[in-house]
């Protein structure tokens, strides 16, 4: 049986060890962290209903839907308090299905805990540094603890700062800076009415901020403070929760919203880390060795794609080496078929992320457009213009054939 070695336990890599076991192959997933990967970083995100959609090809949908809550709508308001319109999150799916919101801890937890129960063997502090192809055309890693393990083929789902692209290709461009970091938390306000679901996003005058409720009534909250300077991880580690809380209330305190109110009353510990997108890595595999996810293509969060172009990789991946014999043509099938539509969703994250700090004129002429467009977008029922996102389908049972590819 053709084995995989599959780098990285967040989202990517335990999801295409399913997928690959499905297809025949036998994985095993390598975590550098000691533990789940997702404990420690960010606050909740949100699975697309494309995303869901390819979680179901490989039946792994359901502890993902039980350990989130529907998402259906989000409203744009003004720092004034001025609500620009709502529009609906993406799609629904035949059966009803809509995106849903997730803490990142749930949704590491229950993707972990399917893909133990499905047998993948998950190990933990083996961070990779290196690995070298073997005469018989294998792929053998190593681990900083100074051990190894071999393989057919090593499938890097290791993220925006992967080791793989840099083994893969040296010249292998580095994450971009957005301007913007990401932070969040919850809380509960007894004061704030908000419907349950319905995301609010505000475009403060100095930070965007955006919350919702969750069916048990917590507030999930985020920011995304401005910063020219790329905060470095000494600097992120070093800012304290009171520090992040004195500097984001300054931040919207010239603003009419709850965000203030919401920041003040989250009792537990959080921290920010910087955003970062990949607009385009030129080199996803050489020999036995392929990237998938943030680590060929990291989307910026205000897309709301991360995790279901994760998922989405994971799946096409896996069919195509179940279809394609050869293990470098199935990786070039691979990419032929998910290059342009991860890099459309880039720059689509790129454009909404970038309207997040504009200027003065730029923050009136936004604030004229969006109305209209939202008030478009609600009575044609879905995004406008935003179909291709959303209703990306993953046939399972249906064979790859490089032959039919557009080169």
């Amino acid at each position: 049986m053709t084995s995989a070695l599959i780098i990285g336990g967040g989202i990517a890599g335990p999801v295409a060890a399913m997928a690959l076991q499905r297809a025949g192959i036998d994985a095993s997933v390598y975590e550098a962290y000691d533990s789940s990967a997702g404990l420690a970083v960010g606050a909740y995100l949100t699975i697309a209903v494309n995303g869901l959609d390819a979680l179901r090809a490989i039946d792994a949908h359901r502890p993902v839907l039980e350990a989130g809550f529907p998402s259906r709508s989000i409203a744009f308001f003004r720092g004034t308090g001025k609500r620009l319109g709502t529009v609906p999150i993406g799609g629904t799916l035949p059966d009803g299905t809509v995106t849903h919101t997730i803490k990142r801890a749930d949704l590491y937890r229950v993707v972990h805990e399917e893909a133990t129960r499905r047998g993948i063997r998950i190990e933990h502090g083996k961070r990779l540094i290196g690995a070298e192809v073997t005469p018989a055309g294998g792929v053998v890693a190593t681990f900083a603890d100074s051990t190894q393990a071999s393989g057919d083929l090593l499938i890097g789902a290791d993220g925006i700062h992967s080791a793989t692209r840099r083994i893969i290709d040296a010249k292998a461009p580095s994450p971009h800076y957005t301007g913007m970091g990401n932070i969040g938390g919850f809380a509960r306000v007894p004061s704030l009415s908000a419907q349950p679901g319905l995301y609010n996003m505000v475009f403060g005058k100095r930070c965007f901020f955006g919350y919702t409720v969750s069916p048990a009534g917590e507030v999930w909250w985020f920011a995304n403070p401005p910063s020219t300077h790329e905060l470095t991880h000494t600097e992120l580690a070093a800012m304290t929760t009171a520090q992040w809380k004195e500097r984001l209330i300054e931040l919207f305190k010239v603003d009419k919203t709850p965000a203030v109110e919401i920041i003040r009353a989250t009792p537990e510990n959080f921290t920010g880390t910087n955003q970062y997108d990949m607009p385009s890595v030129p080199i996803w595999h050489k020999g036995p060795m392929v990237i998938i996810g943030d680590a060929a293509h990291a989307v910026s969060p205000s897309s709301g794609q991360g995790a279901s172009m994760a998922c989405e990789d994971a799946i096409v991946l896996a069919q195509c080496l179940r279809d394609v014999p050869d293990i470098p043509q199935a990786f070039a099938a691979y990419e032929r078929l998910r290059r342009e539509r991860v890099e459309r969703v880039v720059a689509y994250g790129a454009r909404f992320g970038s309207s997040k700090t504009v200027g003065p004129v730029a923050r009136v002429l936004r604030d004229l457009m969006l109305p209209l467009i939202l008030k478009r977008s609600a009575g044609s029922g879905s995004v406008e213009g935003l179909s291709w996102l959303f209703d990306y389908h993953i046939e399972w049972e249906r064979r790859v054939n490089p032959a039919t590819l557009a080169a």
